[in-house]
């Protein structure tokens, strides 16, 4: 998503755990295309104080931020009984904690500078109840839709502009262990140009890509439970 963007010329603040592949990505970045800005900073969301220090930080580095993406997140989860509520414990922590304090950082930017847009980056394992190992995930995943639209509806009629994303399966290094069993994997970078033309247009919501999985996540909210399980194995 960062290369798309930067094509389009928008100055980027990139935040992750590995500042060495984030500074060589802004490297590869500015030399592509010398007339943008790219800052780089270690940020582990978990850390919440660090959150609003770097999202600041990021914000006087750039003179403000126009939009943030909240897309910080993982699939570490086990099925619920196994024994494993450290895992699951460590996906909603990541996935909806961690994410309200990004949510909070970038609502608190945007109002102060009477604009912003605010992207939360869902899934569509949010339409449902999941078996197994995407129980604890699916359900943050509905956890941060919520927030999202709670978020998108204070600010109506108001500056802000809250989008949230529905993502399918799309080939990542998280997704790499389950790409060769999973139905409708979209290739890396098929899905982030969905995601970024969803982003652009500023949408309240959107599955991307859009086939076939707004064909599919209707099937997913109504379907029976048992034919759901099935689906998923």
């Amino acid at each position: 998503m960062a290369r798309l963007f930067a094509q389009r010329g928008r100055d980027l603040a990139l935040v992750a755990r590995r500042t060495d592949r984030l500074d060589a990505l802004r490297d590869e970045l500015t030399s592509a295309h010398p007339d943008i800005a790219v800052v780089t900073r270690r940020l582990d969301v978990n850390d919440h104080d660090e959150v609003f220090a770097v999202f600041a930080d990021c914000r006087d580095a750039l003179g403000g931020l126009d939009r943030v993406v909240v897309n910080a997140g993982m699939g570490k989860g086990v099925r619920i009984g196994a024994g494993r509520f450290d895992a699951n414990r460590q996906t909603a922590m990541t996935n909806f904690v961690s994410a309200l304090a990004q949510c909070e950082a970038a609502v608190e930017i945007f109002t102060a500078a009477g604009a912003g847009h605010l992207v939360v980056i869902s899934s569509v394992s949010a339409a449902r109840g999941m078996p197994g190992s995407m129980t604890t995930y699916a359900a943050t995943k509905a956890a941060v839709a919520a927030l999202a639209e709670g978020i998108r509806a204070d600010q109506i009629g108001g500056p802000l502009t809250v989008t949230t994303l529905f993502p399918g399966f799309i080939r990542s290094e998280m997704t790499e262990g389950i790409a060769d069993r999973v139905r409708f994997m979209a290739d890396t970078d098929s899905g982030c140009r969905a995601m970024v033309h969803a982003m652009e247009r500023e949408v309240a919501e959107a599955i991307v890509p859009a086939w076939p999985w707004r064909a599919v996540v209707p099937a997913l909210r109504h379907a029976p439970l048992a034919q759901v399980r099935r689906l998923l194995r």
